[in-house]
């Protein structure tokens, strides 16, 4: 099995907010966040209150007390090997890949999983298969019957890909949060981005109040609470936010400028995230 995140304390289990940290790079001229050199833009991820970095230079997050995490695109069986012993040597805490590229067979898809799992729990390292585009867990079918086949696998949830991809409010998106549980329940790494239908990442407000950002307020609370079932002490969930730049088709554009500030959007994720979290941690306790 996968195992969760575990600092090896006696603490309850907890979310951590991280930075993923693309999500600081080309930032426009008119953003409030940090543009100058590495060192510069880890100091003030650290300085807002985030607690690790995807991605991060480990030099520059060992120095400033921030934790460490990585991801990988992974197609083939054997590819692991070039990246995960150095996760390890870093002291990376866990990664998360994209693995394959959607148009395997269900027996491609069947050894690509069972060589993750395999070299997950032989290295004692926790790898999250994120839910994402142009992968194996591209579609919500696809990834149930995945859940189905391999009970033990785990998650880096990013619901935007499935969110506008996938269109779920179509239909009503009450029945696909109730097919998607088991997904739910095994996620134990999250990426931070809200899309609406149409688009993968846009702005939100102050408060939250559109619809969309109330479906995935819903979606990661299932998350929360999937974890929660079965966490232990010292076990954490990463939230890394992950707000990436107008130049690989994320951030919307207009007029060519970004929408919005990525770094002020990005906080505040943080305090919506940490603020769900309570809501849950309280609804279990009560």
């Amino acid at each position: 099995m996968i195992k969760n995140t575990n600092d090896g304390s006696d603490r309850n289990p907890y979310l951590r907010v991280d930075m993923n940290y693309m999500g600081v790079n080309r930032l426009p001229e008119y953003s409030k966040g940090p543009k100058g050199s590495d060192r510069e833009k880890h100091k003030a991820i650290q300085e807002a209150g985030f607690k690790g970095i995807q991605d991060g230079d480990i030099s520059l997050c060992r120095e400033l007390g921030l934790k460490a995490t990585s991801h990988a695109r992974i197609n083939k069986v054997g590819e692991l090997g070039h990246v995960l012993p150095q996760w390890k040597d870093e002291g990376r805490e866990c990664a998360s890949i994209h693995l394959g590229w959607g148009m395997e067979s269900d027996s491609e898809v069947n050894k690509l999983v069972e060589y993750v799992l395999n070299e997950s729990e032989k290295a004692d390292f926790p790898i999250y298969i994120e839910t994402h585009r142009s992968t194996i867990t591209q579609d919500m079918q696809r990834t149930v019957s995945l859940v189905n086949r391999f009970p033990e696998i785990r998650f880096n949830g990013d619901f935007s890909h499935w969110y506008t991809g996938q269109e779920m409010v179509y239909g009503g998106i009450e029945n696909k949060w109730e097919f998607i549980a088991p997904v739910f329940e095994r996620v134990r790494f999250m990426h931070g981005r809200i899309g609406n239908p149409g688009c993968i990442q846009v702005n939100i407000k102050e408060g939250g109040n559109q619809e969309y950002t109330a479906h995935f307020k819903e979606m990661w609370k299932r998350s929360f609470k999937g974890f929660l079932k079965s966490a232990t002490q010292g076990d954490f969930l990463i939230f890394a936010v992950e707000l990436l730049p107008a130049d690989i088709y994320y951030a919307r554009s207009f007029e060519n400028e970004e929408e919005g500030d990525r770094w002020q959007q990005a906080l505040l994720y943080k305090d919506i995230v940490n603020n769900l979290w309570a809501e849950v941690s309280k609804e279990i306790d009560s």
